[in-house]
């Protein structure tokens, strides 16, 4: 039996080896295939594309975007291809004078979008444009290849980036691997159970052991052992109990809620790409409890000429000719027994959205990234320190700290773990 035993543990060294040999290689490949898919993803030339699409975001993008959707102008999908850069070179510094020189195309341009003037960029010079049309060309190519790429690594990206929050391959790969691994241990304890019962009700696993019994029938007489089957009661109730405990203490908590909207709106768009600041549409965030989600007249101070035929934004138009409020569906709510004050945190705390709500002008569709839980709250103000300078009212706070420890003022210090601040 002994013989049997170091057989399979060093079986089971080799072939755990053999798993960690794969799971370590596993990065590697990654690497390799996202370095290729890099390598892949480079424009082809004509232009530093990514100095043009930094251009484009701070001059261009209010009014133009990179594909053949109208924004307040014409989308600039194909410009490059449309015209030579000469032509391109003298509208983008000056389009009045290729409007007033009597420009055919230019003039129709002028007339088709309301006689808008373009503002005019005399600054760029001819490497900013060509950067700016190569930046078009690949953002306005992106799509066709995501859409026609059955056969390339681009569809299997875009696929992946689709599932939004699936689990990746590398993950799959670890768990499956750690799974084995603990099949294996669990063996072998078993056999090293095996060995010890035997020795200590003073058996011979040698002489006990049925000639030619394998693994198998080891297994099976370990299976109908009632210490055994008793340690896997106890750890299969054990296993419950944790998971039931895991699960009250999770009862009201919506971290990742993410519902679906009534219209479509993009933080990462508004709050990312134009940089429009929080406090502009959240208007109460400053001023009092709640920040207020946004009326649909303060949608209507840029969508009144922007983008009026997208089909989102004909929502608005339709709320507002009904006299109908827009139904948001709230993402963060905290409990009515709690109470949460905006202007206190961000005017007196300084804090910033990102601090409580994640890095919004990233989503695309929000979400709740905190768990806002009592402990959360608690453990903010434990770790968060008091702004005190050039503020007289803390003065005494801090002298009376000062005398008692050597750290910096916390949040808690001044009442931040008090019952009734939250709870009243």
């Amino acid at each position: 039996m002994d013989a049997k035993f170091c057989s399979f543990f060093n079986y089971s060294k080799t072939f755990v080896a053999i798993l960690l040999a794969i799971f370590l290689s596993v990065p590697t490949l990654v690497s390799a295939q996202d370095s290729t898919a890099t390598a892949a993803a480079a424009p082809a030339g004509g232009g530093d594309a990514a100095k043009g699409e930094s251009i484009f975001k701070n001059n261009c993008a209010q009014c133009h975007a990179p594909t053949d959707e109208r924004v307040v102008g014409p989308g600039l999908k194909g410009a490059s291809s449309r015209h030579d850069f000469a032509w391109l070179s003298k509208w983008v510094r000056n389009s009045s004078a290729v409007i007033a020189s009597g420009d055919a195309y230019a003039v129709k341009i002028y007339n088709e979008y309301s006689k808008a003037q373009m503002t005019s960029f005399p600054n760029l010079s001819d490497d900013d444009i060509k950067a700016i049309f190569a930046y078009v060309d690949q953002a306005s190519a992106a799509p066709a290849a995501a859409a026609g790429g059955a056969a390339a690594g681009g569809a299997a990206a875009a696929a992946g980036d689709a599932k939004g929050g699936a689990p990746s391959d590398l993950f799959v790969i670890v768990l499956v691997a750690l799974v084995v691994v603990m099949v294996l241990v669990l063996g072998v304890l078993l056999v090293i159970v095996s060995l010890l019962s035997k020795a200590v009700k003073g058996g011979s696993a040698e002489t006990e052991a049925p000639a030619g019994e394998g693994f198998g029938g080891l297994l099976k007489r370990i299976t109908v052992d009632p210490a055994i089957r008793s340690a896997t009661l106890w750890i299969f109730v054990l296993l419950v109990l944790k998971s039931t405990l895991d699960g009250a203490f999770n009862v009201g908590v919506q971290q990742g809620y993410a519902p679906k909207q009534p219209i479509s709106f993009s933080h990462k768009l508004h709050a990312g790409e134009y940089k429009i600041d929080c406090n502009y549409c959240h208007t109460g965030v400053n001023r009092g409890k709640s920040a207020h989600i946004p009326s649909a007249n303060i949608c209507m101070n840029c969508h009144g000429v922007i983008k009026k035929e997208s089909p989102e934004i004909q929502k608005i138009y339709t709320s507002i000719e009904n006299n109908q409020p827009i139904e948001w569906v709230r993402v963060h709510n905290l409990p009515d027994l709690a109470y949460f004050n905006h202007a206190q945190h961000v005017n007196v705390g300084g804090l910033e959205c990102q601090n409580c709500h994640g890095e919004v002008e990233k989503m695309e569709v929000i979400q709740q990234r905190s768990s806002l839980t009592m402990g959360w709250c608690i453990d903010c103000h434990r770790k968060t320190e008091v702004n005190t300078k050039d503020n007289q009212y803390y003065d005494k706070l801090v002298q009376l700290h000062a005398s008692e420890s050597k750290e910096a003022l916390k949040v808690a210090d001044i009442g931040g773990l008090e019952c009734s601040k939250c709870h009243y």
